[in-house]
């Protein structure tokens, strides 16, 4: 049982998990602090988002004589603070080191010629033919 453990602890996976959760924290930082000094002044340029989370909502009265109040302002100040951040991570950070890797593959003569390659399709029939020709049998068209 120790064994196990030991072997699950160092197949890998699990420093890259741990490496990839420190990582992720640490961008979390960094686009946390873009969105709140970038991106949410430019926002409040064109409405009052700090207003956004109170300002539409709907109080209707309870079955029990209460109150229950909707607040789809909140929901739409969470929906544009995903999106900016969304905004941030592809235009910072996705969309440059997609660039930087396609000069660097242009750089080492790697050229991704998707057409070249056979469909899932293709390969499962040539897959089957050969089963076929090694059981002596004749491929089918």
């Amino acid at each position: 049982m120790i064994q196990g453990f030991k072997e699950f602890i160092f197949r890998g996976n699990v420093i890259d998990l741990a490496v990839a959760v420190v990582i992720g924290a640490a961008f979390t930082a960094i686009v946390t602090v873009v969105v709140e000094s970038l991106i949410n002044p430019l926002v409040s340029l064109f409405f009052a988002a700090d207003s956004l989370a109170t300002a539409l909502t709907f109080t209707v009265p309870t079955l029990f004589g209460g109150t229950a109040t909707f607040s789809f302002g909140a929901i739409l100040a969470a929906v544009l603070s995903f999106l900016s951040v969304a905004v941030v991570v592809y235009f910072v950070f996705v969309l440059p080191m997609n660039k930087a890797r396609e000069r660097s593959e242009a750089k080492k003569g790697v050229v991704a010629d998707e057409t070249a390659l056979p469909t899932e399709t293709e390969l499962l029939i040539e897959i089957r033919d050969l089963l076929r020709a090694q059981q002596g049998q004749a491929p089918r068209a």
